[in-house]
This record gives structure tokens, C-alpha cells and sequence, in this order.
């Protein structure tokens, strides 16, 4: 059997294990929707009139609001996804299952791989679950089948993006609770690039910071295929950023994963 498929099978097999885990413990996809779920709730019903009415034109309000805020917060599922894996991560790597894989004739990036694509499903199915509350409360999309196929490209490149970087962070980390928090911030950066304000309604150097941060991309682009308004070079930007971020995350996650353990 030639290494690459070696590995392969071996991938394969952990990708088994995380889909037993994810079935034996559904609440684990409900909380990456449930959180989203939340804020979408709460940025609609409690903000969405006001803030709707800000974005202008005729159109404006709680209905507009709405299809504007639901790309942002379909990012912040992944985001809230990758928290759930590098706390998956961290736990396999503190309570000894990870010493036991070293000591067996696996690939070693079998382990991690299957980590990331057990997250990919995990992801993909809670970002179904916040796209139907979505619809239930009034978001319109007016992508079409080939628009469709390409959001969920560009939220498979997006997903393996982060989730390749928290499981960098989750083997860094020294504990469970530590991994958690390192990923914190991926919750909070949809807000604060253009997922629930457009970045011109910002003060100077936030707005520079939105602009620049890779979620800002990341939401136009999604919006610009759900709902028909210009993607401009964000596209571009998003896939660069996914490339960076994807490659960045693995090499860094197998050069950590690779190193002899600490005696």
C-alpha cells in the first residue's frame, strides 16, 4: 500500500470516529447553530428596524435588514464551529487518546485531517440550521442554482480555513479551556467587519480595520451571491485569504502535531 493510501484510509478511519462522535453528541451541531440562531434573532427583531432603516433607499427596514445580516451570521456559525473543534482538538491531546495514536502504524495527519473534515460536515449541517431559521424569518435570497453551488464553495474554503487554524491553536494550547478562548475572537471579527454594518458607517481606523480583516471579503462575497450585489475583487481577497489562512493553519497544526511530546 503506497503512503498516500495509507493515509487516505487512515483519514478515513478518523473521519468515522468524529462522525460517531458528532452523532453521539448532536448537541455539539446545536450549539454551533444555536448561538448564531441567537443573534440573528436579536439583531432582527430587537435591531433590525433601526438598523435597516439606516442602510437607505426605499427598501429599507426590518425586511432589508435581514437579508443584509444573514451572511455575516452564517460566518459566525463557522466561527463558533471552529471553537467546537479546537476544544475537540485540545481534549484528544490532554487526555491521552493522541499518545496512544503515536504509538500506533497510523499516519500521523490522519489524525488531524479527520478532525478537520468531521468539523466540515459539523459546520455545513449547523449553517443549514441557521439558513432555515433564516428563512422562517423573512431572509429572500435571490441566488439561483449555480449562486447556490457557489456559496457553498466558498464556505467549504472558508470552513477549512478555520478550522485548520483552531486545530493549530488547540495543539498549542496548554488546556482545554485554553483553546476555547483562543478562538474567541474569530466570534467576534464578523462583527467587526461588514456583517451587521456596512464598514462606511464605522469611525476611521475601525473602518480601516474592517476593510482589511479577511471576514469583511468573506461576508461580501456570500452576500454578493445570495442576495445579487457586487462582489467587486472580493472574491479574490476571500479565496487569497483562505489559501493563506488554510495553509498557514495546516503546516503549522502538522509541524506541532509532528514534534516528540514533552517529557
Amino acid at each position: 500500500m503506497s503512503t498516500a493510501t495509507h493515509a487516505f484510509t487512515d483519514s478515513a478511519t478518523m473521519l468515522r470516529r468524529q462522525l460517531r462522535h458528532m452523532l453521539r453528541y448532536p448537541t455539539l451541531t446545536l450549539t454551533a447553530a444555536g448561538v448564531p440562531v441567537v443573534f440573528l434573532l436579536l439583531f432582527v427583531y430587537v435591531l433590525g428596524g433601526i438598523l435597516g432603516s439606516g442602510l437607505g433607499g426605499p427598501s429599507g427596514g426590518r425586511d432589508a435588514y435581514v437579508n443584509y445580516v444573514v451572511p455575516g451570521v452564517i460566518l459566525m456559525t463557522a466561527a463558533t464551529a471552529a471553537q467546537g473543534t479546537a476544544i475537540s482538538v485540545a481534549i484528544d491531546m490532554t487526555e491521552g487518546i493522541v499518545a496512544r495514536f503515536r504509538t500506533m502504524a497510523i499516519a500521523r495527519v490522519s489524525v488531524l485531517t479527520g478532525h478537520v473534515l468531521g468539523s466540515l460536515a459539523q459546520t455545513l449541517l449547523s449553517m443549514a440550521i441557521v439558513t432555515g431559521v433564516a428563512l422562517l424569518v423573512g431572509f429572500d435570497p435571490t441566488a439561483g442554482f449555480g449562486e447556490w453551488l457557489g456559496v457553498i464553495a466558498v464556505l467549504v474554503l472558508i470552513i477549512f480555513a478555520l478550522t485548520w487554524l483552531s486545530v493549530a491553536l488547540a495543539i498549542m494550547a496548554k488546556s482545554v479551556a485554553a483553546a476555547s478562548n483562543m478562538l474567541t475572537p474569530l466570534m467576534i471579527l464578523p462583527m467587526m467587519g461588514s456583517g451587521f454594518v456596512p464598514t462606511d458607517s464605522m469611525p476611521g481606523e475601525l473602518k480601516w480595520f474592517a476593510d482589511y480583516q479577511p471576514f469583511t471579503p468573506f461576508i461580501e462575497t456570500l452576500r454578493g451571491l445570495l442576495m445579487d450585489t457586487p462582489i467587486g475583487n472580493n472574491a479574490i481577497l476571500a479565496i487569497g485569504w483562505c489559501t493563506l489562512i488554510t495553509l498557514g493553519g495546516y503546516l503549522w497544526a502538522r509541524k506541532l502535531y509532528n514534534r516528540e511530546p514533552t517529557q
